[in-house]
């Protein structure tokens, strides 16, 4: 069993490899194993599961993943500092921790470990919701994903129809899972501190998407429709089908974007892609 109190503090490890958090690559580096435990733990049963993490950095979270019953832990780090460093974890922890030096935006994830796969990651803030749009992409190849954003990406990550913060992001992620927000950590949890408040969120992926619709047919509708919320729907459709695809969806041409739940989406995109009103 891998005992992570065992192992020499995760300051001393920074000190050692100089892993000076760089701002470039959007590190804060979260040394409490109360905390990394936490985040485990609200990921569910790990049993049998290969676990990626991503930014894994000097290993803190790594630590706790290891504590697991993950089947094994897949660490991606762009950083060679921390690299050296996980690799030293690596010798100790009994083959169930694969290193790799890659930057996640360059790396098809579903290549990386087989499955069932889930992520459980402390994303760095600039590239986070790029990441997560990405796995989406690929939906059929995750079981899910654990995940540390900014509060106010998590917020339009589970966002409900008629709140200020939903949007395409909010669509996307309930149309292809059931998206959570578990808890917070505060600024001080992290070296160094951000300036903002992080969120944890559960993202398990649905058996099937909420409603059939096509990809690039959602995309293309809650675009225009978010692109100009503020204005009824009949004239932010307008340059795909305005009152023409709601009618033909049984939408109401007098809603607000903010005002449709993703299966009212999902009816707007299949007729898009059925009827083509691109105009």
């Amino acid at each position: 069993m891998f005992d992570a109190d065992a192992l020499p503090p995760l300051r001393e490890i920074v000190g050692r490899f100089d892993i000076a958090a760089q701002k470039s690559l959007g590190q804060h580096f979260l040394f409490d194993l109360n905390l990394t435990r936490r985040v485990v733990s609200v990921a569910g049963d790990l049993a049998g599961v290969n676990v990626i993490e991503i930014g894994a950095g000097p290993g803190g979270l790594t630590r706790a993943l290891l504590e697991s019953d993950a089947h094994h832990v897949y660490a991606l780090e762009r950083d060679a500092r921390a690299v050296d460093a996980l690799r030293e974890l690596a010798e100790q922890a009994k083959g169930r921790l694969t290193v790799f030096a890659a930057d996640a935006l360059e790396t098809d994830l579903t290549k990386l470990a087989p499955y069932p796969r889930r992520v459980i990651a402390n994303l760095p803030y600039n590239v986070g919701t790029q990441l997560l749009i990405n796995w989406l992409m690929q939906a059929d190849g995750f079981l899910g994903f654990t995940l540390m954003f900014q509060k106010e990406v998590a917020e339009r990550i589970v966002a409900t129809p008629g709140s200020k913060s939903y949007g395409r992001l909010s669509v996307l992620a309930r149309w292809l899972t059931d998206p959570r927000a578990m808890f917070d950590i505060p600024p001080s949890a992290f070296v160094p501190p951000p300036n903002v408040i992080s969120t944890v969120v559960n993202l398990t992926m649905r058996p099937e998407p909420l409603a059939p619709a096509r990809r690039e047919d959602l995309e293309v509708v809650t675009r225009a429709a978010f692109g100009q919320r503020r204005k009824m729907l009949r004239r932010a459709l307008a340059p795909i089908g305005g009152a023409a695809i709601l009618e033909a969806a049984n939408v109401p041409g007098d809603a607000r974007a903010e005002d449709l739940d993703v299966k009212q989406f999902c009816a707007l995109a299949r007729t898009l892609g059925e009827e083509r009103f691109v105009t």
